[in-house]
């Protein structure tokens, strides 16, 4: 365990250290600035297949290089070990974009960690690419000596990479799985006459908490927690996209139907958790979990 204490705590100091916060509030700014909400955005974050797009990107590469190190390690072919470098190396600029997208949309103390993350891939990228280089010009010891080099470098990113995505929960799901929290059935919410018209509200069932909606005599409810970070909805925007009312994120912008909670746009990628409804003859609301 005590092997362990070094890179856990590095990774914490770089949660709360400040030192790089004023470049990194500017790039963040700049990559919202230019890469607008879209059909691009949505891409990048992974919308279309319901996962972030950064990480299957990035073992690509990372697996590309290693299988370069492991053919240098065993004498490989070398034209083999040039197309392995070549491919990761290509793959690396979606797999930025697609990281710089989700970055620009994390807290802060994410987006500190993901900086080092992304220099360290960086500096990885340009040893990997002047490995190539000096393959092609004949110079295949000096080749491996920065294949190794970028590979130790990709490692320390990758390390940070995991310490985001399973310490700080940066592109994991932060809806509450209501089936494990909201026993099945019908309950009890409130009177429908003390739900304002209109304008959404939030109310607790049990250890959720719900964004409700009442419009005349139907009510919308969905989990309230937005599954990118856990955003307030009920304090979101209400607008209407392509003709479907939508329910805008306070925190980063995603936007999700009234409907059924599908994601519109990023940068979350899951769904906000529906609840079906009833008005019993008293006035009651009830709610129960979606079974779709």
């Amino acid at each position: 365990m005590r092997g362990l204490a070094g890179p856990v705590a590095l990774a914490d100091r770089l949660e709360k250290s400040k030192a790089l916060d004023t470049p990194i509030r500017v790039l963040a700014k700049t990559v919202r600035q230019r890469i607008r909400p879209g059909r691009l955005r949505d891409l990048l974050h992974g919308v279309p297949t319901g996962k972030p797009l950064h990480p299957p990107l990035a073992t690509v590469s990372l697996g590309c290089w290693l299988s370069a190190a492991l053919l240098d390690l065993t004498d490989g072919d070398p034209r083999a070990t040039r197309v392995l470098l070549a491919t990761g190396i290509a793959n690396a600029l979606p797999t930025a974009a697609a990281g710089l997208t989700d970055w620009s949309s994390l807290h802060r103390e994410q987006q500190r960690v993901g900086f080092v993350h992304m220099l360290s891939n960086v500096a990885a990228l340009g040893l990997f690419s002047g490995s190539l280089l000096a393959r092609v010009r004949g110079r295949e010891q000096m080749g491996r000596t920065l294949t190794l080099a970028g590979l130790g470098l990709a490692g320390l990113g990758g390390y940070l990479g995991g310490h985001m995505a399973y310490r700080q929960a940066a592109g994991a799901n932060h809806a509450p799985q209501v089936t494990h929290l909201v026993p099945l059935g019908w309950h009890d919410l409130c009177l429908l006459r003390d739900l304002p018209e209109g304008r959404p509200v939030a109310r607790r069932l049990g250890y959720i908490q719900l964004f409700v909606l009442r419009q005349g005599e139907a009510v919308t409810v969905l989990a309230d927690r937005c599954p990118h970070l856990a955003g307030p909805l009920h304090q979101g925007r209400l607008v209407m996209e392509n003709g479907e009312a939508c329910v805008v994120c306070p925190w980063h912008g995603s936007t999700f139907r009234l409907a059924d909670g599908s994601v519109r746009h990023g940068p979350a990628t899951a769904p906000a958790p529906m609840f079906e409804t009833r008005i019993r003859r008293d006035g009651t609301l009830q709610v129960r979990p979606g079974l779709t």
